[in-house]
């Protein structure tokens, strides 16, 4: 998914919380709520650059 209200931040859908989406950064890190209108799926294009990140953060050692 990405966050239009957080210049395009995508973020793997976590569930619902009242009026907004939760969603978690692809690579790990803190969980932000998102007015479900400001979110879109994520392009083919976006989704790649986001399992690459994920991929590269992971050779790292970095914790997902």
């Amino acid at each position: 998914m990405v966050d239009a209200s957080r210049r395009d931040r995508a973020g793997e859908f976590r569930g619902v919380a009242g009026p907004y989406w939760s969603l978690r950064p692809v690579c790990g890190g803190q969980e932000w709520e998102a007015a479900p209108e400001n979110v879109r799926p994520a392009t083919p294009a976006e989704r790649l650059s986001s399992g690459t990140a994920r991929a590269n953060a992971r050779s790292r050692g970095e914790a997902l």
